[in-house]
């Protein structure tokens, strides 16, 4: 299968990086508004083919696929091109600014038959299973709260700070945090209470969001872009509890009885990157004529999405553009 990234940024490379190494997919083309930085990608990562506008790469009969790594605020426009071009997408995290964009993406993949699904790599990683399968085994008896922290000292980084750019902790972090605890606990929340505070530019610099469910489980979920956190998800039982060594990208799962011994670890299987699951994900899907992944539905995509405008707006931010 012809992947072609759209957007030569750095997790544009991390994928060129995983697509070189696998049997399914190749990285086939990119492309950059600036047609040197697409020259040099291509050059580095052996794509056949380099493009210096988006519209000339969604245009190419050969990519079966492509996947958007651009800012977060150009994520629907982005996906919209690919989309009305025929062309399948594979879109980062957050999948779009807003719910109301989300809602108007996946209506019009819809419309056009055309796969469309969020790149959120936790969903798509066998660990996954592990964690729920271990959880369902009742080894730590029921489940009943967990907690969940995701920070980087990423605040030096242009755009997260930049409004225009749908900067902010929330959509670059939290959104982990709010997977994590959706993977775990499941959708029905029914309670959601939340602190932020803000950077000179307006938005979210660290967050703080307690989730109570229908069932009465609760989520306590921390993240922040000026801060190193330990990553950990640590789901806690009625029997024990299990520690979760990065909710960004599982590494491994570590169970404890009631009386705080180590029962059991469970380490995630050799990978690549951990970008290939959702790759193979959508290799399936095409394969299957879906429009959508499993590990992924678009309604939960549409549900995370409404979730964190909520909280936006509870804090009072609201982007240039909306």
């Amino acid at each position: 299968m012809n992947v072609a990234i759209l957007g030569a940024g750095g997790i544009g490379g991390t994928m060129a990086q995983t697509l070189i190494k696998m049997k399914t997919a190749r990285c086939y083309a990119v492309g950059s508004r600036n047609k040197d930085k697409a020259a040099e990608f291509a050059k580095k990562y052996g794509c056949k083919k380099f493009y210096g506008s988006y519209e000339e790469l969604v245009a190419d009969k050969k990519v079966d696929l492509v996947y958007i790594a651009t800012p977060h605020s150009e994520h629907y426009e982005h996906a919209r091109l690919c989309i009305e071009n025929g062309k399948p997408v594979l879109c980062e995290k957050a999948f779009t600014a807003n719910a109301a964009q989300a809602e108007e993406l996946i209506a019009l993949a819809k419309e056009k038959n055309v796969l469309i699904t969020e790149a959120m790599w936790t969903r798509y990683m066998p660990m996954l299973q592990t964690i729920k399968e271990v959880l369902n085994s009742g080894v730590i008896g029921v489940p009943t709260m967990l907690t969940a922290n995701l920070g980087y000292v990423i605040n030096g980084v242009s755009r997260l700070t930049d409004p225009a750019l749908a900067g902010g902790a929330l959509l670059d972090v939290g959104v982990y945090t709010i997977n994590f605890a959706s993977m775990i606990f499941g959708t029905e929340v029914k309670k959601l209470s939340s602190v932020c505070t803000y950077t000179k530019s307006g938005v979210d610099e660290q967050n703080s969001i307690t989730m109570v469910f229908e069932d009465g489980k609760m989520a306590v979920l921390n993240s922040s872009m000026l801060s190193l956190s330990d990553r950990k998800g640590i789901i806690h039982g009625t029997k024990g509890f299990v520690v979760i060594e990065n909710i960004n990208n599982f590494a491994s799962m570590t169970v404890y009885d009631s009386s705080y011994n180590k029962v059991e670890k469970y380490n995630r299987p050799k990978q690549i990157s951990g970008y290939e699951y959702e790759v193979e994900a959508c290799v399936r899907a095409l394969q299957n004529g879906e429009i959508e992944c499993p590990q992924m539905p678009h309604a939960e995509t549409i549900r995370i999405m409404k979730l964190m405008d909520g909280l936006r707006y509870e804090w009072g931010i609201k982007y240039p553009f909306e």
